[in-house]
């Protein structure tokens, strides 16, 4: 599993996302969508990206202006925009051509594997990346990974594959096995409480991936 890499994401502060980027995280997110727990603001998500060292820097949208996510990318130097609404294509289109950097974009893992499937053709034509998350997005939820376990070699080979929802240290490995991402992205999986990161559960998290099992 060492080729994984790993994505800490709803960081709420600087100290967590030293935290993070000290538990060996090669990506960090930050909630810019309006009303959630886990929401900062482009200022405070500036000061969380600072304490994050090198880590890449991934900004989570919803359904947010175009206008908008160019700014907010350009202000914080995004490695990544992870759009998380019900965007279309053609907002997608517009991002790249006001010169968004990656573009990842989230895809429900439905029960209805036909629809499922049918988002992730059309979304694969325009994104660097898709999330394949729970059912209900970026709220911690697990789905079925066997029922997805042809999804990676759907995906056209310049599109990575980012698996989300309801990963903790004790799961991802079996998340791995089942669907062979190039990305795991957790976030309530690692947490004290929620909002507040763990330094012990994010190095367990990443020590999985990396296939170091278990503390």
């Amino acid at each position: 599993m060492s080729g994984v890499l790993v994505k800490i994401c709803g960081l709420g502060s600087p100290a967590d996302a030293a935290a993070a980027r000290a538990a060996g995280a090669d990506y960090v997110g930050v909630v810019l969508v309006p009303g959630r727990l886990r929401t900062r603001t482009v200022s405070e998500a500036a000061a969380i990206f600072a304490a994050a060292g090198a880590a890449l820097r991934v900004g989570v949208f919803a359904d947010t202006p175009v206008d908008d996510v160019l700014a907010a990318s350009s202000a914080l130097r995004l490695a990544a925009v992870q759009l998380h609404g019900s965007e279309a294509v053609s907002a997608l289109v517009r991002l790249r051509a006001g010169g968004a950097p990656e573009l990842w974009k989230a895809v429900p893992a439905q029960a209805d594997l036909g629809a499922t499937v049918a988002a992730l053709d059309r979304y694969a034509a325009v994104a660097d990346a898709i999330v394949l998350d729970g059912a209900d997005g970026g709220r911690g939820v697990r789905f079925d990974w066997t029922a997805f376990r042809g999804v990676r070699d759907r995906l056209p080979r310049a599109v990575r594959l980012v698996v989300a929802g309801g990963l903790a240290p004790d799961n991802v490995a079996a998340a791995v096995a089942a669907l062979g991402p190039d990305v795991v992205d957790v976030s309530s999986g690692v947490e004290s409480a929620p909002g507040a990161k763990s330094g012990a559960l994010m190095r367990t998290f990443v020590a999985a991936v990396r296939g170091g099992g278990m503390e």
